[in-house]
């Protein structure tokens, strides 16, 4: 890869990275309720998730699945079922967790990566990002390691996404000291989430 190609990939790719969506929505929640920390290693689902999808893409399978009307539209559901499924857990919590204080009961961190993981893996349309998006930056004659460093940089990048909505989650627990407000917070994120994964139900494959 050219050095003008990479400059240009990486604001591209970070701008993916960025994007306010079902991930980015747990490590803001997992900030908001557990701590930076506990958002930061749970996020090690979502890259373990990611690293696997790359390295479909590059095999080839992440063309074919996501050329597969069938093999789009049973994902979808899947990950918009489990997308529903999360954010009413995530009201139902709510109404146990009504202050910063009762937050401070730690939550299994298996159980929060595995979430991050199934919420990425179930998306369909990061499949799509990374069978369109990155091969767009690779370069036949050096094909594997191409992938090799646009996948380390989408999954360092994606590091950076995760610290950024974490910190944001922890200045909204610090913000929100009244006991109302906190589980308010709390109730936004769970509604965001299902909204995520209706949306992800009214979503088309690309012809």
């Amino acid at each position: 890869m050219t050095l003008s190609a990479f400059l240009l990939f990486i604001p591209a790719c970070f701008a993916l990275n960025m994007a306010f969506g079902p991930n980015n929505l747990l490590s803001l929640t997992y900030g908001l309720q557990d701590g930076i920390r506990t958002a930061v290693m749970a996020s090690s689902g979502r890259l373990v998730a990611f690293a696997f999808m790359i390295t479909l893409t590059a095999l080839g399978v992440g063309a074919v699945l996501a050329a597969s009307e069938m093999a789009f539209t049973i994902l979808k559901w899947v990950g918009a079922a489990y997308l529903i499924w999360l954010g009413i857990k995530i009201l139902r919590g709510s109404a146990a967790v009504d202050a910063p204080t009762a937050a401070s009961a730690r939550r299994p961190l298996k159980a929060l990566a595995l979430q991050e993981f199934w919420t990425a893996i179930g998306n369909p349309k990061a499949i799509l990002i990374f069978t369109a998006f990155l091969p767009q930056f690779i370069e036949p004659g050096a094909y594997w390691l191409s992938f090799a460093i646009v996948g380390t940089a989408f999954i360092a990048l994606e590091v950076v996404a995760v610290f950024f909505y974490a910190l944001l989650g922890h200045r909204l627990n610090r913000l929100s000291r009244n006991g109302k407000v906190f589980g308010w917070m709390n109730r936004l994120s769970g509604i965001t989430m299902i909204g995520f994964g209706v949306a992800l139900l009214l979503t088309r494959r690309p012809a």
